[in-house]
């Protein structure tokens, strides 16, 4: 007997609707996901990654005051004009890169902001039954020196197993309130996934019924909208994916991976000002000099160098 046919991952979900309020008044009048991490803005890091991965839809969820997504990855043509006219080819050659080469980008506008569950649920006909990756730009995720990124770590899990798939990774206890928070029954197919048996959303230490915590990465089965359709508002009034998660890992396998690589919470002030720096030290233009500037200032602070509090 012949085995059925697993579908390839091509669609991705970014739901870009938040209003960033972690980073008042910076995101007053731009989009927290177009905050800058060296020369890039948070929403390109991810939408390459979902390239490498094998996206070629890539479907963002929008909101008022978003425009300059659409903009960020749309043809400049004014500025790309001058450029070519003065012959700076490099800068020419970086505003083309923005947007991978064979993608295509769709926007659908979130109405109201009822939460991520609520978010991802717009993205439906767009999707259709094929599965689909969800990716969160307020987790930048840098690929390890050797192998692939993240989601295509994922995506290639998902294709080999046919099993939804969440990226987690082991979180403190006493922050376990700030996560959806897995519990599992053991290993899966692939050394690195484990089976999950339920999710939690944000509970409190004493509640949690683990360590491991969901981060911004998914790749589900289109059966996720039975489940995104039944979902009702909560006590904050948003319609939480977790809960979604919670009934489709009931009712078919869904692995938990324990990703290879590093995130960088760029929701929070200090994992955005540690993914400044660490890919500050390793930007091939300005990378060498950082850490000639890094090591100095170390140094003062320390009262090892002249003008030093020693």
């Amino acid at each position: 007997m012949s085995m059925p046919i697993r579908r390839r991952v091509r669609k991705a979900v970014f739901p870009v609707a938040g209003l960033g309020t972690r980073f008042l008044p910076a995101t007053k009048a731009q989009p927290k996901e177009m905050l800058p991490v060296v020369d890039k803005p948070l929403i390109q890091y991810a939408v390459e990654e979902a390239a490498a991965a094998g996206i070629t839809d890539m479907i963002f969820i929008t909101g008022r005051g978003k425009r300059s997504i659409e903009d960020h990855f749309d043809k400049a043509y004014e500025l790309e004009s001058e450029l070519a006219l003065k012959g700076k080819t490099e800068l020419l050659e970086q505003v083309w890169s923005t947007t991978p080469k064979d993608i295509h980008c769709v926007y659908v506008r979130q109405p109201a902001p009822l939460g991520l569950g609520h978010a991802v649920r717009c993205a439906r006909d767009l999707i259709g039954d094929e599965p689909f990756a969800v990716l969160l730009a307020d987790d930048l995720m840098q690929a390890p020196p050797q192998g692939p990124g993240v989601l295509a770590q994922m995506v290639d899990l998902y294709e080999r197993s046919g099993s939804s798939v969440v990226a987690v990774q082991d979180v403190p206890r006493e922050e376990t309130a700030s996560y959806g928070i897995v519990s599992t029954d053991g290993a899966g197919p692939i050394e690195g996934s484990e089976r999950i048996v339920g999710i939690v959303e944000k509970p409190s230490p004493e509640r949690a019924p683990s360590t491991l915590a969901v981060v911004g990465r998914y790749v589900l089965s289109a059966r996720a909208f039975e489940f995104l359709d039944a979902l009702q508002p909560g006590a904050s009034g948003e319609m939480q994916l977790t809960d979604a998660l919670n009934e489709l890992c009931a009712a078919e396998r869904m692995l938990a991976w324990r990703y290879r690589g590093k995130r960088f919470d760029c929701g929070s002030k200090f994992g955005y000002l540690q993914a400044t720096v660490e890919l500050g030290l390793e930007h091939p233009e300005v990378g060498e000099r950082f850490a000639d500037y890094l090591a100095g200032l170390a140094a003062r602070i320390t009262g090892h160098a002249p003008g030093g509090r020693g």
